[in-house]
């Protein structure tokens, strides 16, 4: 018949025994446990289990927990397993040190393009050569596909060129034809689809395409003048074509902003402040808000030199954009002089959404060539500030205590020679 108990309780009067006898079962073993610490002698306490190293005297033996309420003397192979490990402690904690040191001498917002080389020309076309992708999404080696376009995000009233090409593993042209390519906005699972925008490839040397009949079709895509005017987000590209006879197909996104947040206003300018050369952008903001914008600085021997960074909130109308590059920076860098500024792109910075930027007109080229010729008034100190202090001061008492617990180990063994090159870090 079935039972009201609930499960897992005992049957027969089990909890009745429970509550009468676990109170002088924990007696007993409480009982038994004095015993045995009286046994071992008075005022002794058991050790633990796993007692870390005991610190070693340099002018005794060295131990490792306990044997018998003990030291247990460490063997000459565990002594250099210790040793080994206490200087790769000592390095690790001298290349933190170092490290920061070292990469912290810059500001964030100046640092040297060889830092940065991905970055040092934006505008120039991504391009691409993979296997030919089939229409039975396999691919295919013995056709490669080369592809490029001009650029990945687009500001309003701008415009991105495509091409794609077919060559064989040698070299040689494999006949390509483009049977159709149409571009859309990219939605959300169960959004309205966007309007479709045909594109023409073409290789006749007209508009994108640069050389008739050299096997590359290219075509312009502008959205501001088609029916994804007001789209927001990535526009996708699918281009279908035969290749060697043989059908394909490939995608190409941009992500496109079709409103300017903040147009530029007004010619640039030079300041020195506080020892560093700064070019000054003035921009009249349209919608305030955190304003990420980069510039490229090359020498006057057309070497990018520095990459600078402007990264601070914006409120609306007229504000100034200082482009800085780092005094200590130039006097490392010992760059020809004057500097060039270029190549500047910006974009408001819009969190939790996507796409997750508002782009600015990009100022493609040289913008501004500085008038500074020497570095006159451009300082050579390293970078400041509170956080920076806080962390070395942190970093070189972990160094410190590193460095000690060698030396008590063993005061013979030398310390691992320091990353640091400047006398007294």
């Amino acid at each position: 018949m079935p039972s009201d108990r609930p499960s897992g309780r005992p049957a027969g009067g089990g909890e009745s025994f429970l509550r009468r006898w676990l109170p002088l079962a924990l007696l007993a073993v409480l009982v038994a446990a004095v015993a045995w610490l009286a046994l071992r002698g008075s005022g002794e306490t058991a050790a633990p289990v796993a007692a870390a190293p005991a610190s070693p005297s340099p002018q005794g033996p060295q131990f490792f927990g306990q044997v018998d309420g003990q030291p247990a003397e460490l063997s000459p192979a565990e002594r250099a397993e210790r040793r080994q490990q206490l200087i790769e402690h000592v390095q690790l904690t001298d290349h933190t040190y170092c490290s920061y040191l070292e990469g912290s001498k810059y500001p964030a917002g100046s640092r040297p393009m060889s830092q940065n080389p991905d970055q040092a020309y934006p505008n120039q076309p991504v391009t691409e050569m993979n296997p030919m992708r089939t229409g039975d999404r396999s691919s295919d080696p013995n056709i490669l596909l080369q592809t490029s376009q001009s650029r990945v995000y687009m500001a309003a009233n701008e415009s991105v060129a495509f091409s794609l090409r077919a060559v064989a593993p040698d070299g040689s042209l494999v006949p390509l034809v483009v049977t159709r390519a149409v571009a859309a906005g990219i939605m959300s699972t169960g959004a309205r689809p966007t309007t479709q925008v045909a594109l023409a490839f073409a290789d006749d040397g007209g508009g994108a395409d640069p050389v008739a009949g050299d096997g590359a079709h290219a075509a312009v895509l502008t959205p501001a003048q088609t029916g994804l005017a007001g789209f927001h987000g990535t526009i996708r590209t699918e281009v279908r074509y035969t290749a060697g006879g043989k059908n394909g197909a490939l995608i190409f996104d941009v992500i496109y902003s079709p409103k300017l947040p903040a147009v530029w206003a007004g010619p640039p300018r030079e300041t020195v402040d506080d020892g560093s050369l700064a070019f000054v952008l003035r921009a009249d903001v349209r919608t305030p808000g955190r304003y990420v914008v980069t510039g490229r600085v090359d020498d006057a021997k057309g070497r990018p030199f520095a990459l600078a960074t402007f990264n601070e909130v914006l409120g609306p109308g007229p504000n100034d954009i200082k482009l800085v590059v780092f005094g200590k920076l130039m006097h490392d860098g010992a760059p020809a002089l004057p500097l060039t500024l270029r190549d500047v792109d910006g974009y408001l910075l819009k969190e939790n959404t996507d796409p997750d930027r508002e782009l600015m007109p990009r100022l493609e080229g040289p913008v501004m060539k500085s008038r500074t010729q020497s570095l006159n008034g451009i300082s050579d100190a390293e970078a400041g500030g509170e956080e920076r202090e806080r962390y070395l001061t942190e970093f070189a008492k972990d160094r410190k205590l590193a460095r000690d617990s060698l030396a008590k180990f063993d005061p013979a063994q030398p310390l691992p020679p320091s990353e640091c090159g400047t006398p007294g870090r």
